[in-house]
């Protein structure tokens, strides 16, 4: 109810305002419990979800508010992408709404406040309880970016429940070039050594987040390296360069597109990766997901999570335990006694 009555104000300040401003209003919002254990408690790579709705990362990009987040009922919660060094990402404006679309054009470029201050932050909350995911990126201007990823492994590793590796950002230049199978190969290998030095247990697992503009032969490539090196889940996939029909006058900015019209697109990639994988390696569906229906069609499809981010901008929060209810119900009416059972049935 307040989001609906705080939207048309939010919606005349500039996008990148308003997300500054929701960032310092959940600060500043008292203490939620994380989401507890339920019928939708689902366990992937080694952890145990209490529901499989989280955050994607983005919204949470220094890892300031992730238990104010895990409060509004998100089973998993994913900051970042966060850098070795400090960069302050694009020239402003870089983020855009595209209301007709239901969408957001984002080319932020990694803007965040390096690794050093977030790690000072997020070892704070040591002990807290919930999943927090922590997404890591290179610096635009990195000599090295292998370099990069591994050394933000060996900073983060100690205090992330997972890593995720993001290679599929349209907002750096050359970043996607990782995703080809050679560099993939030296990428992985760098990043579990890192973990290795640092983890004598075996440390967080590590994701790997994939472009949606992939062609067959890239996903067959990943697919095979990703068994092979032990990756824990492919998130598939972050925003798109790719244009669909767009109505709103923003149609034309350049970055990557989120929302409503990437929803399709998410979905046939993530049902490309599930035919590959063979179910060998778990999924996480993103892109896309707005409502309970759309969380649980992405589950009969493959993935063991979901992760959302840009319908909370039209949605509110609130949407987080809509969809939980929703997919507790439809679970239920299917005859499913967890989502485990589901994932992949259709």
């Amino acid at each position: 109810m307040l989001f609906s009555l705080a939207r048309p104000a939010l919606f005349l300040l500039d996008p990148e305002r308003a997300h500054r401003m929701t960032i310092t209003a959940l600060k500043a919002a008292p203490p939620n419990r994380p989401a507890a254990k339920g019928p939708l408690a689902t366990k992937v790579a080694g952890l145990t979800f209490p529901n499989p709705v989280g955050l994607a990362a983005g919204f949470d990009k220094d890892g300031e508010v992730p238990d104010a987040l895990l409060g509004l009922g998100f089973g998993s919660v994913e900051v970042g992408s966060i850098t070795p060094q400090p960069q302050d990402g694009n020239p402003r404006p870089r983020l855009f709404r595209l209301v007709e679309d239901r969408a957001v054009i984002n080319r932020m470029g990694f803007n965040n406040g390096g690794g050093a201050s977030a790690f000072e932050r997020l070892s704070s909350r040591r002990g807290r309880g919930g999943i927090v995911g922590i997404n890591v990126g290179a610096n635009k201007d990195s000599a090295d970016r292998i370099f990069d990823y591994a050394a933000m492994t060996r900073l983060m590793a100690p205090i992330a429940s997972y890593l995720a590796v993001n290679i599929s950002s349209p907002n750096t230049p050359g970043l996607r070039a990782l995703q080809d199978e050679s560099a993939l190969r030296e990428l992985l290998g760098a990043v579990t050594d890192a973990r290795a030095e640092k983890c004598r247990t075996g440390g967080p697992p590590i994701f790997l987040k994939v472009a949606p503009d992939l062609e067959p032969a890239d996903i067959d490539a990943i697919t095979r390296l990703a068994i092979e090196m032990g990756v824990g889940a492919l998130i598939v996939s972050n925003t798109t360069i790719s244009r669909p029909p767009l109505r709103s006058r923003h149609a034309d900015e350049t970055g990557g597109l989120s929302g409503a019209p990437l929803n399709p697109l998410a979905l046939e990639r993530l049902r490309d990766f599930r035919k590959a994988t063979g179910g060998a390696v778990p999924l996480v569906g993103v892109g896309g997901i707005a409502s309970a229906e759309d969380a649980w069609q992405r589950i009969r499809a493959g993935a063991s999570l979901v992760q959302l981010y840009s319908a909370l901008v039209y949605e509110g929060p609130g949407l987080v335990r809509r969809i939980v209810r929703g997919l507790e119900a439809r679970m239920k009416r299917e005859g499913f006694g967890s989502i485990a059972e589901a994932v992949g049935s259709e």
